[in-house]
């Protein structure tokens, strides 16, 4: 069984993947028109919070989001280990943009749009919870590299 690529097409506004991408994550009961006004006004706090090209500052904080390695549960013998694996980037991106929203959602602030913008910049500057979840995520692959050879 071979895993085929779905296309992703680009959004209206910026003509980016990434923001598409995202836009799918945010998506809730079916309401993409709404999931597109959140992101877009994060984008435009984004703009006026830093001076910068909202894009790159998106595509930072994934950058520094996205893991490098991650445990995956093996069972051998009766036992069950927690195996690190390398991460394909395409879900590194993944885990990167579902890490990120669940930080937004966990924010206290009025609204996703702001919760977003404010995790976002965040994670450009290399801190916030998505960036210490991947921290995290590493820790446990380090510390459990001597079951490296279990994969």
């Amino acid at each position: 069984m071979v895993n085929k690529k779905r296309n992703i097409e680009s959004d209206p506004i910026y003509r980016n993947r990434l923001v598409n991408m995202l836009v799918d994550r945010i998506l809730k009961d079916g309401k993409k028109s709404l999931a597109y006004q959140i992101l877009y006004q994060a984008m435009k706090r984004i703009k006026e919070k830093t001076n910068r090209n909202p894009l790159s500052v998106l595509r930072q904080a994934i950058r520094r989001v996205t893991p490098d390695i991650v445990t995956e549960s093996k069972r051998v013998g009766g036992s069950t280990y927690r195996v690190p694996v390398e991460v394909v980037p395409a879900e590194g991106k993944a885990l990167a943009i579902r890490w990120l929203l669940i930080a937004c959602r966990k924010r206290s602030s009025r609204s996703m749009a702001l919760r977003s913008s404010d995790e976002l910049m965040d994670a450009a500057r290399n801190y916030g919870s998505a960036v210490r979840k991947r921290e995290e995520t590493h820790k446990m692959a380090e510390a459990n590299k001597a079951f490296a050879h279990f994969r």
